[in-house]
């Protein structure tokens, strides 16, 4: 099924749906019960859930990277381990490093993907798992959900934050961090900054919420902020988010993508905009090696 058969509201329920506690059930039920033009309900909501064999881009076996799952200490956070994917370009280094925060269901099989791209481009990358207090993802995105929901979410921002000083003071790293992330995880990534001050030299939210206001003068890195287009729950705290980054004077440049909708970097999902998700994603890869090489 094309993108653009799947009637809008399904996709607003999808969005709904992955920023609930709706089961996946009431998920498929409710879709099943909107009438629509020319299709099914059910079979557009079902054609949004996620595929990630289908999605990757880079295998775990690529021979221009090294992947392999770490630990590290994080006092304050929820866990006193966290368990992150570290890949590192091939060679001898040191390189950029990058933090990837995932979204709000664990580091799933699409974030891996997203640090396995990260690090063909030439960062040493480690994209952490929030889950690690309550047994790692779980291998499905709803229990991920469910899990990431009962976690302390403060405290998660700080496991991030043990992960980004881990990962900048890695032998292999340059001393040079940016760091990435979807979803909450461009709202942590916005929060990052806020928290890691100079430690962090360039920030990439993607349709993230924005953070504290009184917190933004804090920030010390090169911020690339990219938001969807039809995105009004994230889109509604970045007037303010501006105002206060200028006020501020933090460095920064923001981009809206047309024709796209929350989520619209993640290639598992029918949500997915090639085009314009190739465009962002040259552009963070572009952003990092001007400000962390």
């Amino acid at each position: 099924m094309d993108q653009d058969q799947i009637d809008p509201r399904i996709y607003d329920l999808y969005d709904e749906y992955c920023h609930s506690s709706m089961e996946r059930r009431e998920f498929l039920q409710r879709a099943a019960a909107i009438t629509v033009i020319g299709g099914s309900g059910l079979a557009m909501a079902q054609a949004l859930l996620p595929r990630y064999a289908e999605a990757q881009m880079i295998s775990f076996t690529d021979e221009r990277i090294k992947a392999k799952y770490v630990t590290y200490d994080s006092p304050g956070g929820n866990a006193a381990k966290i368990k992150g994917y570290l890949v590192q370009p091939a060679g001898s280094g040191p390189f950029p490093s990058v933090l990837v925060v995932h979204e709000n269901r664990g580091l799933n099989p699409h974030i891996e993907d997203v640090a396995r791209r990260a690090a063909t481009a030439g960062f040493l990358t480690l994209a952490p798992d929030a889950l690690s207090a309550v047994g790692g993802y779980p291998g499905n995105d709803d229990d991920g959900k469910k899990m990431q929901a009962g976690l302390d979410r403060d405290k998660i921002y700080v496991d991030m934050a043990n992960g980004a000083r881990w990962l900048k003071k890695h032998p292999l790293s340059n001393g040079k961090l940016g760091a990435v992330g979807f979803c909450f995880g461009g709202q942590a990534v916005n929060i990052l900054a806020t928290e890691l001050g100079a430690d962090l030299q360039a920030g990439v939210p993607f349709y993230g919420r924005a953070p504290k206001t009184a917190d933004v003068p804090k920030i010390k890195a090169a911020m690339l902020i990219q938001y969807a287009e039809d995105d009004k729950r994230v889109n509604a705290t970045w007037p303010g988010y501006e105002k206060a980054l200028k006020a501020a004077k933090v460095s920064y440049e923001a981009h809206t993508y047309p024709g796209t909708r929350h989520g619209f970097n993640n290639n598992s999902t029918k949500r997915y905009n090639e085009a314009q998700a190739k465009i962002a994603w040259d552009r963070t890869i572009a952003f990092f090696k001007k400000h962390l090489s």
